[in-house]
């Protein structure tokens, strides 16, 4: 199945609490509000955002990467106030091997409510049963527990680290490797 089959138009996704789907210029107000926060940042790779204009030039590409049928991140709307509370997606995809992995950020007013979990357990089903993905991997920081925690619950398990793995503002960090295998296409 080619990728823009399954990505454009983008598809809904919903959990309980939470309605993902595409993000528009019309979100960059919220998404600034949560990713200007050093304390978002600090796990990401990403900088804080400094202006609401670093806001609306990330939605842009994402828009543009929609637009082509491409892999982004899904925007994670709270149903109840329908604002973006955040982003979870498949930031890397490789057909051949049946691979992606998985990245998202959250506001922090949502931490350790279990959203997180919600959202990342209802992406892997979307790539287990519609990508027919045989493998979904996680990297995170060894120091961001809660993230650690979000990919326990998941099911997935972790590999190990990889020294100093990426640049990240600056320096060159380690990260650990997570993975869950699905299983039925295996079988």
């Amino acid at each position: 199945m080619r990728k823009t089959e399954l990505f454009f138009p983008v598809p809904v996704l919903s959990t309980p609490r939470t309605r993902m789907k595409e993000m528009t210029l019309h979100d960059a107000e919220d998404m600034f509000k949560y990713a200007s926060d050093e304390e978002i940042s600090r796990f990401a790779t990403w900088p804080a955002h400094q202006t609401i204009e670093d806001s609306q030039r990330f939605l842009n590409l994402i828009s543009q990467r929609y637009h082509h049928g491409e892999i982004a991140p899904w925007g994670i709307y709270d149903k109840q106030s329908e604002r973006l509370i955040g982003t979870c997606g498949f930031g890397y995809w490789n057909q051949n091997h049946a691979r992606a992995e998985i990245g998202y950020a959250l506001s922090k007013t949502y931490w350790g409510q279990g959203i997180m979990t919600e959202v990342v357990d209802e992406v892997i089903r979307y790539g287990f049963s519609k990508m027919k993905l045989v493998r979904i991997e996680a990297r995170c920081f060894p120091n961001n527990y809660a993230s650690i925690r979000v990919l326990e619950k998941c099911g997935m398990e972790q590999e190990g680290m990889l020294r100093k793995h990426i640049l990240a503002k600056g320096s060159y960090e380690d990260v650990l490797l997570f993975s869950i295998i699905n299983k039925a296409v295996l079988n």
